[in-house]
């Protein structure tokens, strides 16, 4: 059944890393128990609209999940895991619009002075711990409150129904099996083979990509439009650390078509992505930024006359140490990926091995 699939990969999201396995194979054994037992009763499967309403009795995902967390004490199994989806949201929402502000503040204050940036960044980047603990704190309060008010007085409680029906969205909202994500959707585990017409689609979005790649330095117009005639214009023009780079770009494009080719001819493309595969290729994708962080004197831009050194000196040292920040900013965020990446593949493999 399509639907139950769908409702246990919902539930699989919400469980302890460590047991998922164990307890997605002990539920998914009842439920299809229990499936058997109705479809014998009725003597035929259950339609669609049966199947959700099945589901519906059961619990949502979240509810169902809840039985199998370990026992908390600030904050009751009933309201732990809706204050554990509250507190990733807010602190991933917090750590976005704080390294937005940080950015722009630092654009603001001006890149003149190269230590002065370093220093800027670092400052924002050490501060961000506080950002996390000053929301988590905040967040906890307001359930452990939720949970003491609820325990000690059950029959005035109801005066907050709209605010717990609201803080417990996931919980007690209501939702509809219909509604899950199909099977595959972020979880690799339950990753369906892709078709022949994807695979093939890739590979030709690939060859266009790189024919457009190829095409830019002859014809600028086709990545700045008609702002190319107007950067022509301009006393400023390319370091050739750019040519380097754009050639890395190349060879790492060419690289990620030849290996879809490859599978599109042994037939793999019916595998699903390969998370060790997009692991490379991100840590390939550092090698072009490395070398504009390397580049000679730390200039991505010169002046076509050098004449104009007096005038234009200035700007030109703040362009290049601007946009050097930029690119550390993107490596950063890169490296930080790249760990992440690494840690749930190493979690997943612990997980696997535990329960096997």
């Amino acid at each position: 059944m399509e639907l139950l699939d769908r409702y246990l990969q919902a539930v699989k999201k919400h469980l302890p890393w460590r047991r998922q396995d164990d307890i997605i194979a002990e539920l998914r054994a009842n439920l299809e128990a229990q499936l058997e037992d109705k479809e014998a009763e009725l003597g035929r499967p259950l339609t669609q609209v049966e199947g959700e309403d099945w589901l519906k009795q059961i619990g949502s995902p979240i509810q169902v999940a809840a039985r199998y967390q370990r026992q908390q004490y600030l904050i009751g199994p009933a309201l732990f895991p809706t204050y554990s989806y509250i507190l990733k949201l807010v602190l991933t929402w917090a750590t976005v619009i704080y390294l937005i502000a940080g950015v722009v503040t630092i654009g603001a204050q001006g890149m003149g002075v190269e230590a002065l940036a370093a220093l800027s960044v670092l400052r924002v980047a050490l501060r961000l711990p506080w950002i996390w603990l000053i929301n988590a704190a905040i967040v906890t309060l307001i359930f452990v409150v939720i949970e003491r008010m609820s325990a000690r007085f059950p029959e005035k409680f109801g005066a907050f129904g709209p605010l717990a029906a609201h803080m417990s969205g996931p919980m007690t909202a209501p939702w509809s099996p219909i509604d899950l994500p199909p099977v595959g959707t972020g979880d690799p585990d339950w990753a369906k083979p892709r078709s022949f017409t994807r695979a093939l689609l890739g590979v030709l979005s690939g060859c266009f990509f790189l024919a457009y790649v190829l095409l830019v330095p002859h014809y600028p117009f086709l990545l700045f439009g008609p702002g190319a005639w107007y950067l022509h214009s301009l006393p400023y023009q390319l370091a050739p650390v750019w040519w380097t780079f754009y050639w890395w770009m190349v060879a790492i494009n060419v690289f990620e078509l030849a290996w879809k080719i490859v599978d599109l001819a042994r037939g793999a493309w019916q595998q699903p992505p390969n998370r060790g595969r997009h692991l490379a290729m991100h840590a390939f994708s550092l090698i072009p930024f490395g070398i504009l962080l390397a580049a000679p004197e730390h200039k991505l831009f010169l002046l076509k006359n050098p004449a104009d050194a007096a005038k234009l000196g200035g700007a030109l040292a703040a362009a290049n140490n601007g946009v050097l920040l930029a690119f550390k900013i993107v490596v950063a965020i890169v490296i930080l990926q790249l760990v992440w990446m690494g840690i749930k593949m190493g979690l997943d493999a612990y997980r696997k091995r535990v329960a096997a």
